[in-house]
């Protein structure tokens, strides 16, 4: 459960556990990547400032109708991606040390991680020209100040001039940190309309950092997609070493299956109503018509179009993109049924644990005065008991599975909101049985946040990986550490972290302790399946104190920022 800190402090909890969060990210980022570093540090002075002089104010909370409890957030928002991001550099260096992989792909990375910089740090300028737009009022001493405004115009600069240096550095043509530069840009301007968009459509659903966060998610994952189809495009038309990013990262076949279920589902919603729209202009329908067969027909249209995205569109775009032997979807039942046994049995054994699980905890929340937040940790340790065994012995089809858990849990939201007959009420009322503080009526986030939070780090360690825990990292905070800390800090907990909060120093310590022990338990048995462990202890002691903190601490979404925090700290 969240909880709400008092902002009279300019370094209270939350703002302290980042601070040595982006700490130790720096202490070991390397002199290669110089640049990065110096922007992540300007980013987060900035974001630090910004965050203080705006939690006080009720300005951006009217402004923006954000979640009610909850700080705005945003240091924890804007830098939590581009720490993760750093952190990938340094493990992608010491890939390429080792000769495992390519510069370009170093590069490709390096790119990311300054588009998804200017994401950020757009979103922070879009903050505090909105407030500094703001009227003068009783509470204008929370506004930013003159020379708080100075400070931020000097750390985008430098930013701004770090960003450009480093590609000046890193390139062998003008035109291509030209392209860059532009493309770097673009991101920031779409964040800025991404998180307008998001703040305004999902009214109380997010806080200032949660919206941050997301929208710098999307735009990066999303742009990636937009710089890999633009790059087939003119595969032939422009000479390879002008666009240097078609040999960047290497997408394997799942990868672009999820980004091309993601991207139907995304565009899915605008599709829809472009259908609808053109039926009811063109349909014969007259106003005498039934309500219900109204309602019918409506349902019609949108499993058609939902089909047409899901056949159609969504498997051409994956043949474009990426040279698949067989059609798209053939290829899916190949890779399933290339191991039978295995990959079959494990489909059996997970539709087993959800449905009794599910069966027992609805019951349970509809007949037991059990607190709901406790009820909802049984499903944090259901997914300790579905993914860690696949984990281990078939990644590569849990990667996939996490995907179509995605895209299910998606198309369930839309039918939910949209009440989409004969699906839309069940769904909603069986959503509002597990539902907490977080969540609202408009939108239900909390089984996205434990499905993503278990399954980016598993994505983002696809490819190479020399840091056995780092795909583990939602599985082990999310599963057993939050877990166990809401459990031992609901019945034992005495000495609470701040007066105004529920989380207890006893439910911090058995999170600790428990993913502490998970850890020990979990190398040996990865050292059977052929890992190599080349980490020492205290780095992984200080990763899992450090999420662990932050989740007594922090007052956003637990469930989407500890594990990237735990994962961008075992990554270094």
């Amino acid at each position: 459960m969240a909880t709400t800190m008092a902002s009279s402090s300019p370094l209270n909890g939350e703002r302290a556990v980042v601070v040595i969060f982006i700490s130790l990210i720096l202490y070991s980022t390397p002199f290669f990547l110089l640049y990065e570093s110096l922007s992540l540090s300007l980013l987060s002075l900035f974001s630090l400032s910004l965050d203080i002089s705006l939690d006080s104010s009720p300005s951006l909370s009217s402004l923006f109708n954000t979640r009610p409890g909850a700080s705005s957030g945003i240091l924890l928002g804007a830098v939590t991606l581009p720490g993760l991001m750093l952190s990938r550099l340094i493990q992608s260096l010491r890939a390429v040390s080792l000769d495992e992989v390519g510069v370009e792909e170093l590069e490709y990375l390096r790119l990311q991680y300054w588009a998804v910089t200017a994401s950020c740090l757009s979103v922070l300028v879009f903050l505090l020209s909105i407030t500094r737009r703001q009227p003068k009022s009783a509470d204008s001493a929370s506004s930013p100040s003159v020379w708080e405004s100075i400070f931020s115009l000097c750390c985008i600069g430098f930013c701004a001039t770090l960003c450009c240096v480093s590609f000046a550095a890193n390139s062998n043509t003008s035109y291509y940190t030209t392209l860059a530069l532009m493309w770097v840009l673009c991101h920031g301007l779409a964040a800025v309309k991404l998180i307008q968009h998001v703040l305004h459509t999902f009214p109380r659903c997010a806080s200032i950092g949660e919206a941050h966060l997301v929208t710098a998610g999307l735009v990066i994952y999303f742009g990636d997609m937009f710089v890999c189809t633009v790059a087939k495009i003119f595969e032939y038309s422009i000479p390879s070493e002008l666009i240097p990013v078609q040999h960047g990262v290497k997408r394997s076949e799942i990868s672009t299956i999820i980004q091309g279920v993601l991207l139907g589902l995304v565009l899915f919603p605008m599709f829809f109503k472009v259908v609808l729209r053109s039926w009811e202009r063109f349909t014969s329908s007259t106003h005498s018509e039934v309500a219900s067969d109204l309602e019918i027909k409506r349902s019609i249209m949108f499993y058609a179009s939902l089909a047409f995205i899901l056949t159609v569109f969504v498997p051409s775009w994956m043949q474009f993109v990426q040279d698949f032997p067989a059609h798209p979807i053939l290829w899916v039942f190949s890779f399933v049924f290339s191991e039978p046994l295995k990959r079959l049995s494990l489909c059996i054994y997970w539709v087993a644990v959800i449905y009794a699980s599910v069966l027992r905890f609805y019951s349970i929340s509809k007949n037991s005065k059990i607190e709901r937040i406790l009820l909802r940790k049984y499903y944090h340790l259901m997914a300790v008991l579905m993914f860690v065994p696949a984990l281990i012995y078939q990644p590569k089809f849990l990667d996939l599975a996490f995907g179509a858990a995605l895209a299910i849990f998606l198309v369930l939201e839309i039918i939910r909101v949209w009440r989409i007959w004969p699906l839309g009420h069940i769904v909603h009322q069986f959503m509002n049985a597990f539902t907490d503080h977080r969540d609202s009526d408009l939108l239900i986030v909390s089984h996205f946040s434990l499905l993503l939070g278990c399954a980016l780090p598993i994505w983002m360690s696809s490819g190479f990986n020399d840091r056995p825990l780092a795909p583990f990292a939602g599985i082990l905070s999310l599963g057993i550490g939050d877990t166990m800390a809401s459990m031992v800090g609901h019945k034992y907990g005495v000495l609470r972290w701040s007066k105004t909060g529920k989380k207890t120093v006893e439910g911090t310590a058995a999170g600790i302790t428990s993913v502490l022990a998970a850890c020990s338990v979990l190398l040996p048995v990865l050292a059977t399946t052929g890992y190599i462990f080349t980490q020492h202890w205290l780095p992984i002691l200080l990763a899992v104190t450090v999420s662990g903190l932050l989740e007594a601490y922090t007052a956003q979404l637990d469930n989407a920022f500890i594990p990237l925090v735990f994962y961008s700290l075992l990554c270094l």
